[in-house]
C-alpha cells in the first residue's frame, strides 16, 4: 500500500452526472434518425442498384 494520497477539488469524471441528452438538440446536431434497413448496401451503392 502506498502512503501517497491524491486530493482534487474537482470530482472525478465517472462520479459526476452526465449532462442530459435532449432529443431535439441531438436531432439538430446529427440530423433526423434514419432506419438502417432502408439504407442500400455497399455493393448496391457502388453499382447504382435500387
Amino acid at each position: 500500500m502506498s502512503a501517497y494520497t491524491f486530493r482534487s477539488s474537482r470530482p472525478d469524471k465517472w462520479v459526476s452526472p452526465r449532462p442530459s441528452r435532449d432529443p431535439a438538440r441531438l436531432a439538430a446536431i446529427h440530423g433526423p434518425l434514419r432506419p438502417m434497413h432502408d439504407e442500400p448496401g455497399l455493393i448496391a451503392r457502388l453499382f447504382g442498384l435500387r
